[in-house]
């Protein structure tokens, strides 16, 4: 499942009119700032209602459940760092990089709860969010691979090194946003530094995937 794809909890119904669509953005981005550092099991959508300042059946009658609403907010939240991480294209690979991680690791620090929720698979065992995660994860090795390779399709041994890559991006974001010893300049530059050592074992191990310039040693 890709992250473009919503099941129907999340999909908003039918409205046909712009001031409906107008009026379901405008309530996912009050949940954005309601979310952003509040775990979904701490507001009740009584709570929601009233720090919105909107009564509960207008939510009720855009995403039919607080979890529907819930996975709105995680998707379109989600969305801004999936249009980052593939856009960009006509940088160098260094800096394309860098500003992929820098929005990474700014989202991850701004919407601390979301993040949370997306890489422990969400409320439970929760399908849909486990399918946005992986969309991410996807993104991110193919925006890697792009600008390393030239191409996303990639042979499986050079993908799953970037996808270990990532994997050990979202534990290390985890810690770093618990325990925030670290600059996020300083992060991002130590995630960057192991991304070039990943690269390399790529290498290493299939040579028909050489390390670009920036992640070779003796540059």
């Amino acid at each position: 499942m890709k992250i473009s794809e919503q099941s129907g909890a999340a999909r908003p119904r039918a409205r046909g009119t712009e001031r409906s669509l107008a009026r379901r953005a405008e309530l996912i981005a009050i949940g954005r700032k309601l979310f952003a550092d509040t775990s979904y099991d701490a507001l009740s959508m009584d709570d929601i209602a009233k720090q919105a300042h909107v009564a509960k059946g207008l939510i009720y009658y855009y995403f039919q459940s607080k979890r529907g609403y819930y996975l709105a907010i995680i998707h379109d939240s989600v969305a801004d760092l999936i249009n980052f991480a593939s856009g960009e294209v006509d940088r160098g690979q260094l800096d394309r990089v860098h500003r992929t991680m820098e929005a990474y690791l700014r989202w991850a620090e701004h919407n601390q709860a979301a993040y949370r929720t997306i890489v422990s698979g969400g409320v439970g065992f929760d399908a849909e969010v486990q399918a946005i995660r992986d969309g991410v994860r996807e993104a991110i090795v193919a925006t890697v691979a792009d600008g390393a390779y030239g191409r996303t399709d990639i042979a499986p041994l050079a993908r799953m090194g970037l996808f270990a890559w990532v994997c050990s991006v979202e534990g290390a974001t985890l810690d770093w946003i618990d325990r925030p010893a670290l600059t996020r300049d300083q992060m991002r530059e130590l995630l960057v530094k192991t991304l070039g050592g990943a690269m390399r074992a790529i290498e290493e191990l299939d040579p028909a995937y050489p390390a670009p310039a920036p992640a070779r040693r003796d540059d």
